[in-house]
């Protein structure tokens, strides 16, 4: 399986699946008009570890709604991400059994790579 979840809307999203060349063998999810479900979410939490590690800490809401001076757990993570799509880090890759989350520059080499690998 071959995915990525992704913002069309975002600049560093359109630039990273450019770099990583997604082609036709990709299947892609634009969150913002094919909003995430329980299930997807479930699934990729699993592969990740933790609903918190694919919750982005820097979406503009988690500053709104002050929740830096809250204590979340995991059902709040994955409440957020339901919620409101801006709360998933993005993009999101997975390949095979492997999940990739984040624009990092470390992240893209990873994809890179897991690509090469296929």
């Amino acid at each position: 399986m071959k995915k990525v979840f992704f913002l069309s809307t975002c600049n560093t999203c359109t630039r990273i699946i450019k770099e990583v060349a997604v082609d036709e063998s990709f299947e892609t999810q634009d969150i913002k008009h094919e909003q995430i479900n329980a299930e997807q979410l479930e699934a990729l939490s699993k592969i990740a570890g933790s609903y918190e590690a694919l919750f982005s800490r820097t979406a503009r809401k988690y500053r709104e709604r002050n929740l830096k001076e809250q204590t979340l757990g995991e059902e709040d993570y994955k409440k957020l991400i339901l919620e409101e799509y801006t709360f998933l880090k993005r993009p999101v890759f997975v390949i095979g059994d492997k999940i990739f989350i984040g624009n990092s520059k470390k992240n893209v080499q990873a994809i890179k790579d897991a690509l090469k690998n296929l």
